[in-house]
């Protein structure tokens, strides 16, 4: 965080635990799904030999994917007047749409879909992740929303009614050596002061009264002080996005026992279903919701470098 940056602010609390996705891969090339969600399990390190070049040790983060089902298609009609995009229709599959918590869901049709396709200016996909039976604890599903790239409408609707009920593979999505956006929402560390919260320096203990506080709210005192002078306030918790974050490995459920330490991740237990390594740090606590999302600015459009892990460290002294 920078110091006096504009850029991360407000420095507000996330509104929700799901991060919000404010733009979304798109080409004009084949459709298909732009995202999916997973919860942070922790960091290892692994020997990784990216397009053939020489191996070397590099810190990485697990993310555990649930199970996740397509339960709905949700279609999009410009507004008149701003332009904008505004839900034109929903359609769900009852039997996953109960199974997703939806109270109102009748039988799909695809015939009364494909009516409004005229109509339509955008797709996506309406999913829901299913963690129950993992180390996070939570029994209820996490519903969300999946855009599908590409500028054809009939293919991209053609691709969503052709996933609805169906179970989703991370596989599916996105490959080993892939570049992702990673959104999330940062560790929480409640009301801070200003040294903490910005960095700026402490004040000479003969100066004022207070050292640990800022000398000066602007050039018109405190009759007018502006946002972005630096105040104490929440420290946290906040909607970040991390771009071009490579994939290392896709990892199934019959190959868990390759990742987790003998007594489990810190703070999470051990991992029980298909995974992704990702190169780096992930914002957020263990367990804490995160969204996959393809690369906006889309740098493996020469081909995707494959990325061979050699090694996996699983001793507890490296977590």
């Amino acid at each position: 965080m920078a110091r006096g940056s504009l850029q991360y602010w407000q420095k507000r609390r996330a509104y929700r635990r799901l991060p919000r996705v404010r733009n979304y891969f798109s080409d004009s090339k084949e459709p298909s799904i732009v995202g999916i969600v997973g919860y942070k399990a922790g960091m290892t390190h692994a020997t990784v030999a990216i397009a053939g070049k020489q191996e070397e040790a590099r810190a990485c983060t697990i993310i555990e994917v649930p199970r996740i089902e397509a339960y709905g298609i949700r279609l999009y009609k410009k507004e008149r007047g701003t332009g904008y995009k505004k839900i034109l229709k929903e359609f769900h599959d009852k039997n996953s749409a109960q199974r997703a918590g939806v109270k109102k869901s009748d039988d799909y049709n695809a015939e009364s879909a494909k009516a409004l396709l005229s109509e339509t200016v955008d797709v996506s996909v309406l999913m829901a992740a299913y963690p129950k039976g993992m180390a996070t604890g939570q029994h209820h599903p996490d519903r969300f929303e999946s855009h599908i790239s590409g500028k054809d409408i009939a293919k991209k609707f053609e691709l969503a009614n052709g996933i609805l009920g169906k179970e989703i593979k991370p596989g599916d999505i996105f490959k080993e050596g892939e570049h992702t956006d990673i959104i999330t929402i940062t560790k929480g560390k409640g009301w801070a002061g200003v040294i903490k919260r910005f960095g700026v320096a402490r004040l000479n203990h003969k100066a004022t009264q207070k050292i640990r506080h800022v000398g000066v709210l602007g050039s018109f005192g405190i009759g007018r002080v502006l946002y972005s002078v630096p105040q104490s306030g929440q420290l946290g918790f906040n909607y970040r996005t991390e771009q071009n974050k490579r994939i290392l490995k896709i990892g199934r459920k019959e190959d868990v026992e390759s990742i987790n330490p003998k007594s489990g991740f810190i703070n999470y237990g051990k991992v029980k279903s298909d995974f992704i390594i990702i190169d780096g740090s992930v914002g957020g606590p263990a367990k804490r919701l995160v969204r996959i999302r393809k690369s906006i600015t889309n740098v493996d459009s020469k081909g995707i470098k494959e990325a061979k892990v050699t090694y996996i460290a699983t001793t507890e002294r490296s977590l």
